[in-house]
């Protein structure tokens, strides 16, 4: 059978392992986030927090599923991904450290991958500290899009539509709308911090 968005989505939601239930969770939470910010937190209620959530919730399980294939120990993936990157990256220096450094020692920068990217996915699932994981994003939609550039096959813009999103929700944090992020500006207005993270 050809493979088509709605199987790859069915596929995607009910696949028999563990991740697949933590989705659901982290989905349902979001859920449960964005009603309870909805109900509580006073600001001008239109189409737009619901359609920054729904966005936000689909790029979060972007991040979420593309962590699927690199859960330690299996980096099968990630190395084939981190070989192309010394072969075909646009800039030296990013080849010899992705060569020298980060593959013999892919027992630590792989559970380090995969740990930033479900900490992505999650954080604009949940809209927590979305500023900050996301600036985490662009750093690693800027290392896909150096690191691939001249990949046979693959479409450099593709990367920087990435950089472009993610660099966007550091601007203006998408957790603020229907998120955590949103409860605790309204808890703890005047932190010096907060703004940093979300």
């Amino acid at each position: 059978m050809r493979p088509n968005p709605a199987d790859d989505a069915l596929h995607f939601l009910t696949h028999p392992a563990w991740p697949t239930p933590v989705y659901w969770l982290l989905l349902v939470a979001s859920i449960a986030i964005a009603l309870r910010a909805w109900t509580h937190v006073p600001v001008r209620h239109g189409m737009a927090e619901p359609i920054v959530w729904l966005l936000r919730v689909l790029v979060g399980t972007m991040w979420w599923q593309q962590s699927l294939w690199k859960i330690p120990p299996d980096e099968g993936g990630l190395i084939y991904w981190m070989k192309q990157e010394v072969a075909h990256a646009a800039i030296g220096l990013q080849s010899v450290f992705v060569g020298s450094v980060v593959l013999p020692h892919i027992s630590v920068f792989g559970p380090l991958v995969y740990a930033i990217e479900v900490a992505i996915g999650a954080s604009l699932m949940l809209g927590l500290f979305t500023r900050a994981l996301s600036l985490l994003g662009v750093g690693m939609a800027v290392n896909l899009w150096l690191g691939l550039y001249s990949a046979p096959g693959e479409w450099p813009w593709t990367y920087m539509f990435l950089v472009i999103i993610m660099a966007g929700y550091v601007a203006d944090p998408p957790g603020r709308a229907l998120g955590i992020d949103a409860v605790l500006r309204r808890r703890l207005r005047g932190g010096r911090v907060l703004p940093l993270l979300a």
